[in-house]
């Protein structure tokens, strides 16, 4: 079953896109944004937004804000876009551990649907 609503973890055209997706898919979506990134285009374009504390990149890689972020905005799913968090096998089960869905098992993107849930040859959990 897909999520109601899902907290992108990333920021400008990748957000956008998600969003798009989300939206087709009839799911809300949640913006993450930076101090300095407030006045970005996917922040006025999401359904709901998440201030995160800090400016630039750093803000986005502060898995604890972007966890209390998904709590605080009632999301039910984290989808970490590209970059930032989403090559992060730990991130994925703090997302799974705090009961949100991660990655896009659930959605129709062009996101791998093995996202956060495959074991990569070395035996360590896989993203991609």
């Amino acid at each position: 079953m897909a999520p109601a609503r899902v907290l992108i973890a990333n920021r400008g055209e990748i957000a956008v896109r998600l969003m798009e997706t989300l939206r087709s898919e009839g799911m809300e979506s949640v913006a993450l944004y930076a101090e300095d990134d407030a006045a970005g285009l996917w922040v006025r374009l999401a359904d709901h937004a998440e201030a995160l504390p800090g400016t630039g990149a750093a803000a986005y890689l502060d898995q604890d804000a972007v966890l209390a972020a998904a709590k605080a905005s009632g999301a039910t799913a984290v989808h970490p876009g590209y970059g930032f968090l989403s090559e992060n096998a730990a991130f994925a089960e703090r997302c799974e551990d705090a009961g949100h869905l991660c990655g896009s098992e659930w959605s129709n993107d062009t996101v791998p649907k093995r996202y956060c849930s495959q074991e990569g040859s070395t035996g360590q959990r896989s993203l991609f």
